[in-house]
């Protein structure tokens, strides 16, 4: 997948408007052909513009190839980015390690999983998984550099690995419900007050 950019973020030269029904066919199409078993690699344009009810063109008209869809397709079925409001360490933490592995659509539950496999074995796979997971990662160093810089946590943190540390406990409950009695409700509360208890400045 090497064409990373979404041509729904690119100049568009005068002319007819953009059907934004069209680009929502579209893009439903693909959450759809994945939620019921399609591989990416096996999914193909004409089985998306046959299930969004339009020409291949018009595909090709907002994306660049499968590509640059796939990752916009990707990117709504993950949501929006949640928004740390900067008034605490923790709360802002809370808030982004809840948002892990946590998405409105049914979908997710179905395409996320079967993700992982591609993701391993194709290096352009794995480049626009970390397309989309690079922006969320971004946002949790930025809290957790503005506690360091606060001097709430410690001044030495090793910022990735207190990310990991936050991250692999809330993704592998979310998506292998690895223990049913943990609660999903309280459980982000308890990862970030169990890691800050180790990094907080002494």
């Amino acid at each position: 997948m090497s064409d990373m950019t979404s041509a729904a973020d690119a100049p568009r030269p005068p002319g007819r408007p953009r059907s934004v029904r069209a680009d929502e066919a579209i893009v439903e199409a693909v959450l759809d052909l994945l939620a019921e078993g399609s591989t990416i690699e096996a999914l193909s344009i004409e089985a998306i513009a046959a299930r969004a009810g339009v020409g291949k063109a018009t595909i090709y008209r907002r994306w660049s190839g499968k590509d640059a869809l796939m990752l916009d397709a990707l990117r709504r079925l993950k949501g929006v980015l949640p928004q740390p409001t900067g008034h605490s360490v923790r709360e802002d933490l809370v808030l982004l390690v809840g948002a892990i592995g946590h998405n409105v659509d049914p979908r997710a539950a179905k395409i996320m999983p079967c993700l992982v496999p591609e993701v391993n074995r194709s290096p352009d796979h794995f480049r626009v998984y970390q397309n989309i997971i690079e922006p969320r990662r971004q946002l949790m160093r930025e809290v957790l550099r503005w506690g360091v810089r606060s001097g709430e946590l410690r001044a030495d943190l090793d910022i990735e690995v207190v990310m990991a540390l936050l991250t692999g406990p809330m993704l592998i409950q979310r998506m292998l419900r690895w223990n049913p009695e943990l609660d999903d409700d309280s459980l982000p509360g308890r990862i970030v007050d169990g890691v800050l208890d180790g990094i907080r400045a002494r």
